[in-house]
């Protein structure tokens, strides 16, 4: 029996990469840059070190959001002869990218606030309490605009991450001024800087992990490569599985490549049309490329490769 080959299109919406998104990241970055703006200057006005430090942080994801946006915007270029898959694995870069720059920016952060420590400056408590609550509406609500793609799409969960983080980061300003304007104590905003950059810290490893993960072709967490093969051999008509191959394209996109070694009288469109199904719905695979061959054939291609 001759080698078929079976590709799952794909002209259709994947998920996490809904019409809305690219509006949210527009959105996201006008408002942020703005408050950036009001930061800085507010910072510079009061010698806050605190807001300043802020600001420069707030900069940096506004970078991440604009990168963000053009992994998204790049996931959707049709592939071309010389790439194939398009420029899809660019989301995959910018959740790689995000993450690593949040935890520099949290790590020179920490730096900067343990130096302070040994020297607690004064703050214009006030003003940066209400720049600071501006911050959390702002990060908030642009936070909100990602929620939805979070669930499915590595980088939009990067994006959202990175303005959670920020809400959490005006929302320790702001206690660290009450605690000030309450008790004069000078140490609590280095302080606050430090127990913020830990938090952040811990909320993006993960994000880091996985990004870094895919970038190698490593198989996304959701899928279970040894539940696949067990799916695909329990077809009818399937005698067994080998070269299963998994990977993400993209931060929202996984593929898969195996040869079915077939047995009995089964039509090969049968068999191909059950394992596209199960790899549908049981797993979320929808780009799908997969070799059918005889008992002889597969005895064959095994005595030529090596075992994977």
């Amino acid at each position: 029996m001759a080698h078929t080959h079976a590709h799952h299109g794909h002209g259709h919406d994947h998920p996490g990469q809904g019409h809305g998104h690219g509006r949210a990241f527009g959105i996201g970055i006008a408002l942020n840059l703005g408050f950036v703006l009001v930061e800085a200057w507010y910072g510079w006005k009061t010698g806050s070190l605190a807001l300043l430090a802020d600001a420069a942080h707030n900069l940096g994801d506004v970078g991440g959001l604009i990168l963000a946006w053009m992994a998204y915007a790049a996931a959707k270029l049709r592939p071309s002869e010389h790439k194939t898959y398009g420029w899809q694995r660019g989301s995959i870069l910018a959740s790689f990218v995000n993450a690593a720059v949040l935890l520099i920016a949290m790590g020179s952060l920490g730096w900067e606030a343990i130096q302070r420590l040994q020297q607690p400056a004064p703050i214009a408590a006030g003003t940066v309490m209400i720049v600071a609550a501006i911050g959390v509406l702002i990060n908030g609500a642009t936070a909100a605009l990602f929620i939805s793609g979070g669930k499915t799409d590595l980088n939009i969960r990067g994006a959202f991450l990175h303005m959670a983080t920020d809400a959490l980061v005006s929302v320790g300003v702001i206690i660290a001024g009450a605690l000030y304007l309450w008790q004069g104590w000078a140490w609590i905003d280095p302080l606050a800087s430090i127990i913020i950059a830990i938090v952040v810290i811990f909320g993006t490893w993960s994000l880091f992990r996985q990004s870094l993960h895919l970038l190698f072709d490593g198989v996304p967490e959701h899928i279970s490569v040894p539940k696949v093969r067990e799916s695909l051999a329990a077809i009818s008509g399937v005698a067994s599985v080998h070269d299963l191959h998994v990977w993400a394209m993209s931060t929202a996109e996984p593929a898969l490549t195996a040869h079915l070694v077939v047995r009995g009288e089964r039509t090969a469109d049968g068999i191909l049309r059950d394992a596209q199904v199960v790899l549908h719905e049981r797993f979320g695979i929808h780009h799908v490329t997969l070799q059918l061959e005889a008992e002889a054939c597969a005895e064959h291609c095994a005595s030529e490769t090596a075992p994977h």
